[in-house]
């Protein structure tokens, strides 16, 4: 099934914006090759991360932040969606260079805090991995998290990974959704499971966004597109 994306504005400051208040700050093509997609949430004064990418990418975002027009010294917190090196594994150095709280869901933050090579999958990625500290567990199915005037709710999305987790926040009547690595993959070194992975998906088909941030592949939009996008996984994932 073709997906519909929506490209992002390409004129100076706006050149990363998915909407208002709304940024893409990391990714392959504009931090590092290993780097999931990093969002940024503009609470009107203070910051949010969804996800940090992979490490080597860390100074680029930064950039991308500043070229934006913003301090990196407002950001508050990051939003780690799942254990994976790919999304945490610069999350570390946001911490010791800004004070940035690290939010992610408990159950995925045994490897986060062991350092766990295997379930983070930073021997795939050939990058050192060193035990990260929690901030915050979520312990719950759902959860509310602040960012300035915005509220993101938080829904545990089990299926990736155990602790695997979705946001969505509501602008100005426009319901934008992160929802990283809803294509997978699913091995079980990951505690991945596709049962869980398709009650996952339902729920977040229910939430009817306007907009999809997506891990790795990038922007969907408008609603149509974004259930298109989550059901032709559930279409390939059938069996």
């Amino acid at each position: 099934m073709e997906h519909e994306e929506v490209g992002f504005l390409r004129s100076n400051r706006n050149q990363f914006k998915v909407c208002e208040r709304i940024y893409r700050v990391g990714g392959p093509e504009i931090s590092d090759g290993h780097d999931c997609c990093v969002y940024m949430v503009d609470g009107g004064g203070p910051l949010a991360l969804i996800d940090s990418g992979c490490g080597p990418g860390y100074k680029a975002i930064l950039a991308n932040i500043i070229r934006l027009g913003f301090e990196p010294e407002r950001l508050e917190w990051i939003l780690l969606t799942h254990c994976h090196i790919d999304h945490v594994g610069a999350a570390a150095l946001f911490k010791a260079d800004y004070g940035v709280e690290l939010v992610a869901h408990t159950l995925d933050s045994a490897p986060l805090e062991s350092g766990d090579r295997l379930m983070t999958a930073a021997f795939m990625y050939g990058v050192r991995f060193e035990p990260l500290l929690l901030d915050r567990k979520l312990a719950l199915d759902e959860e509310e998290l602040e960012v300035g005037d915005l509220k993101l709710k938080v829904l545990l999305t089990p299926g990736h990974t155990p602790g695997s987790v979705s946001a969505y926040v509501d602008i100005n009547s426009v319901r934008v959704l992160f929802g990283q690595d809803v294509h997978g993959p699913f091995h079980p070194d990951f505690g991945s499971d596709i049962k869980a992975w398709r009650h996952s998906m339902a729920r977040l088909l229910e939430l009817e966004a306007d907009i999809l941030c997506e891990g790795h592949f990038g922007i969907y939009s408008p609603s149509s597109a974004v259930r298109a996008y989550i059901e032709g996984y559930l279409d390939q994932f059938a069996r």
